[in-house]
């Protein structure tokens, strides 16, 4: 069976709740063998960590685009303590989820590229990669990527990837991999699939954004939802259905896919090879 990563996905979210532990041995029943866990601000600090190390998974610290509206300056100063405090933790892969959002409206634009850009500082401080939201910004993302790379190449992730590309391009030679997702299922989303037909191998990892973005086969209209019908929600167990999708627009085998996205998230999160190994080690005898 292939085995896959999923570099983004929330397993804390609220709409898992008791179900979680049965959703992720779900996913790993499919081939998922690890998930990456961000954190979306200080409050779930915690939580991320812990279920991470209880699941036998990697999360990452940062303050979300779309919480930044709530978040204090003394929250920037306890993510820098938390990373010097979990600076050995195997499982603490990234900072993320940290970035730019100019979808949304009514969000404090000046105040979102100021925790961005002291958290990139962060993460170089600490010699971390970065899980970046990149959602209608990312030619601002790379404005702060490059005054604050100090000279050296990123490693990270432009997580749901969806701009053009030559903002594509741009993203890989500054040193990232590009996530794809459930978006890239929908047959309309004719660029996304072309980027993900035609952009190097070595750039792309998977991921869910679980229980977000959904597939096209969990996806119901605004006209569906007011007939009756419940949305789906998305779990890191449709990963292999989602990559089958994204092989066969490649015309390559979900085996070799799997194989090359599991080498992308191990160069661009290395913390992630060894977790892996532990992830694969059968268990001890009772």
């Amino acid at each position: 069976m292939a085995s896959f990563i999923d570099t983004h996905c929330h397993l804390d979210a609220p709409e898992f709740g008791a179900q979680m532990p049965e959703i992720r041995a779900r996913a790993a029943a499919l081939g998922v063998s690890l998930c990456v866990i961000p954190a979306v601000a200080a409050f779930n600090f915690d939580t991320v960590r812990e279920l991470a190390h209880r699941q036998g998974d990697a999360y990452a610290l940062g303050i979300h685009p779309l919480c930044t509206g709530e978040a204090k300056d003394a929250d920037l100063e306890t993510l820098d303590a938390e990373l010097t405090t979990r600076r050995d933790d195997p499982r603490l892969v990234a900072v993320g989820e940290i970035g730019l959002d100019y979808f949304v409206e009514g969000l404090d634009g000046p105040k979102q590229e100021r925790f961005f850009h002291t958290q990139l500082q962060l993460a170089r401080k600490h010699g971390l990669p970065v899980l970046i939201h990149v959602r209608r910004s990312v030619d601002k993302v790379l404005k702060h990527l490059r005054q604050t790379a100090g000279g050296q190449p990123w490693q990270g992730i432009a997580h749901a990837f969806n701009g053009s590309e030559q903002q594509a391009d741009a993203c890989i030679a500054i040193g990232l991999k590009l996530g794809f997702g459930g978006a890239v299922t929908f047959e309309r989303a004719l660029q996304l699939r072309r980027l993900a037909t035609t952009l190097p191998l070595s750039a792309i990892v998977m991921e869910t954004d679980a229980p977000d973005i959904q597939p096209h086969w969990l996806y119901r209209t605004q006209a569906q939802r007011e007939a009756g019908q419940a949305q789906g929600r998305n779990e890191p167990g449709e990963l292999p259905r989602i990559a089958q999708v994204v092989a066969g627009l490649r015309g390559i085998g979900v085996d070799e896919l799997a194989a090359a996205t599991t080498r992308n998230a191990f160069e661009t999160l290395p913390k992630l090879e060894s977790l892996m190994a532990l992830s694969e080690r059968p268990p001890h005898p009772a």
